[in-house]
């Protein structure tokens, strides 16, 4: 049923939560003001969702019924472009205002900018208010005005910039059902297979206090182990907005785990900045020399490429990752790093092929941290570690899984029959991998002349 007269719309999109929410606190001030009911709407963009893979939709639609639970079954879902279904909606409820929290991704932007221009050429307005990170992207800058390109620079500035105290979440919302076209579950696309974690608002508080009440204390020392318990857990809460980083980021009390983990925050943030100065840096090289890498293709690059996203490579944390995102869509940080480079320094594979794989099954799945994240790895980003840094998984795993409790979760035939020999001689592929390291040097230098 329509709602008759005027009201606010609150547009949904990374921000899937009710608390410590200002662009819905600014909605509803403004229907309070006006006496009007508010509309909670979220548009199935399918050219955004064709981006995740089942792990992350299934996710999406878990969240989005929560929601819809705590708004008491009122939050309107429309399929189609947002250009088209926003002002539609907002012609439907007689809404002059659709207040929505700041997108930062360049699809976002660009999807931005026309909604605003058709609400505007209807005489609606768009109103953006805050976005999914402590400090948005783009107001970390250098004296003259530039990004920051290192990673330390930045998380200094980014820590004396600061960010707002989480605000409360908004009393008294009148919300207004309006005829949908499906329900959250509809969006489940079905076909998952990773065991995921419960998703809503209440689970990230959960999460977080657990993480407060334990691993914290430890994280410095233990953030590193995917052997043990000890990471926060909180990357698809925050990717989601069932969380945000202000509310993370006021619970830190001092110390050294304290400290270590708010700068894994300012990572995040980083890359979410060099995104924003660098959209093209999404999916290609932000280095000059990483337009000159030579990569393997063809049948034996394809089946190596298999290989690895299937976790049978013959190096046992390399294959525990790999298994790990197919049965939780997640993997510990530290191995991450360890099958990235695998891929890339490896088996000479180009790193937009595994950042691709990645997101495909990542719940977390998020554009700026994994992409740039794959590119600190493959020595082609900003604050990249030298090429020269080859992950070596043996030593990797003597270090970080000591007793091998993370590879027998992963791996139960691991030292049987049924396990593969190494695939490749790690020590003479880290000799190619310099090799095309300097090759590419030297055509990017040529090229620049």
């Amino acid at each position: 049923m329509a709602v008759p007269g005027r009201s606010v719309i609150c547009w949904f999109r990374r921000d899937l939560r009710l608390t410590d929410h200002p662009a819905l606190a600014a909605a509803a001030a403004e229907a309070r003001a006006g006496g009007l009911p508010l509309v909670g709407l979220f548009v199935v963009d399918d050219g955004l969702l064709a981006t995740g893979g089942p792990n992350r939709r299934a996710f999406l639609a878990r969240t989005l019924t929560a929601l819809d639970d705590a708004v008491d079954g009122s939050l309107v879902l429309r399929r189609g472009r947002p250009e088209l279904v926003v002002p539609a909606v907002a012609a439907e409820v007689g809404a002059r205002t659709v207040v929505a929290t700041g997108d930062c991704g360049p699809y976002g932007r660009r999807r931005d900018r026309r909604v605003a221009d058709a609400l505007a050429a209807d005489g609606r307005d768009l109103t953006l208010v805050g976005s999914p990170y402590a400090v948005s992207p783009g107001r970390v800058v250098k004296g003259g005005g530039g990004p920051y390109r290192v990673f330390t620079h930045f998380r200094r500035a980014w820590t004396a910039h600061g960010w707002p105290a989480p605000i409360e979440c908004p009393s008294g919302v009148r919300w207004a059902g309006v005829d949908r076209e499906l329900a959250p579950a509809d969006l489940d696309p079905g076909g998952w297979t990773a065991t995921l974690p419960q998703a809503d608002e209440g689970a990230g508080a959960a999460v977080l206090e657990h993480f407060l009440a334990g691993p914290l204390g430890r994280y410095a020392a233990d953030r590193d182990r995917p052997d043990l318990a000890g990471t926060s857990r909180l990357s698809p809460h925050l990717r989601f907005g069932t969380l945000h980083p202000r509310q993370v980021l006021a619970r830190l009390g001092p110390g050294p785990s304290a400290d270590v983990f708010r700068s894994e925050l300012a990572w995040r943030e980083f890359y979410a900045d060099v995104l924003w100065h660098r959209p093209d840096s999404a999916w290609r090289s932000l280095s000059a020399v990483g337009d000159h890498l030579r990569w393997d293709e063809g049948p034996v690059a394809d089946r190596r490429f298999a290989a690895w996203a299937e976790g049978r490579t013959g190096f046992p944390l390399v294959d525990a990752g790999m298994r790990q995102l197919a049965g939780e869509g997640w993997m510990h940080n530290r191995v991450r790093m360890v099958t990235a480079s695998f891929l890339v320094k490896d088996l000479h594979l180009d790193w937009r092929r595994g950042a691709s794989h990645f997101l495909d099954l990542l719940v977390d799945g998020d554009l700026a941290s994994n992409n740039h994240g794959w590119q600190w790895v493959a020595g082609t980003g900003t604050d990249a570690a030298p090429f020269h840094r080859v992950f070596n998984p043996a030593v990797q795993a003597e270090r970080f899984d000591p007793d091998g409790a993370y590879v027998a979760r992963w791996i139960p035939e691991h030292g049987g029959p049924d396990y593969p020999p190494p695939m490749v001689d790690h020590a003479a592929e880290r000799v190619e991998a310099l090799a095309r390291w300097e090759e590419a040097r030297r055509a990017s230098r040529a090229a620049a002349k």
